[in-house]
C-alpha cells in the first residue's frame, strides 16, 4: 500500500470498458519535490464512485496499490504495464473517520491486556502446564 498527497489536476468520467469492468482515471500533481510530478491513477469497479465528491484543484491524499501485468501482442511481442490502482481518496484537512486515531488503524490499541486497569494481575499458576 502506498499513499500520495497532491492536487487533483484531471478528473475523467467513468468509462465502461466491458459489461463487467468500469474504470475512472484521474491525475494528481505532487509537489513535495523540486520538480512537480503529474501522477496518473485509476479507480475500478465500485471505487469509481469515490471520486464523485472530488473536484479539480482539491487537495487530496490517495491510497493506492501498484499493479503490474504482462501482455503479448498479436505479433508475439511481450510488453509489461504498470498501473496505480486507487482504493481510497480523502480530501486533505477532513481528517480521519469518526473514532479513528490520528495515526490510523495501526495506532489503535488493540491489546486487551494493556487496555485493562493498571493493577497488576498475576494469571500464572503452578499447575499451568503451558510453556509461556
Amino acid at each position: 500500500m502506498f499513499k500520495l498527497t497532491g492536487t487533483v489536476k484531471v478528473l475523467n468520467p467513468t468509462v465502461q470498458v466491458s459489461e463487467k469492468f468500469a474504470k475512472r482515471e484521474f491525475v494528481i500533481t505532487e509537489t513535495s519535490s523540486m520538480y512537480p510530478q503529474d501522477i496518473s491513477f485509476q479507480a475500478t469497479q465500485d471505487k469509481c464512485s469515490m471520486l464523485d465528491a472530488i473536484q479539480p484543484n482539491d487537495q487530496v491524499e490517495v491510497s493506492f496499490n501498484l499493479r503490474g501485468r504482462e501482455w503479448t501482442s498479436p505479433q508475439g511481442e511481450v510488453k509489461y504495464f504498470n498501473s496505480l490502482e486507487a482504493w481510497r481518496i480523502e480530501k486533505v484537512g477532513q481528517g480521519m473517520p469518526q473514532g479513528m486515531p490520528q495515526g490510523g488503524p495501526s495506532a489503535m490499541n488493540l491489546d486487551p491486556i494493556a487496555a485493562a486497569p493498571s493493577a497488576a494481575v498475576n494469571t500464572a499458576s503452578d499447575d499451568d502446564d503451558l510453556p509461556f
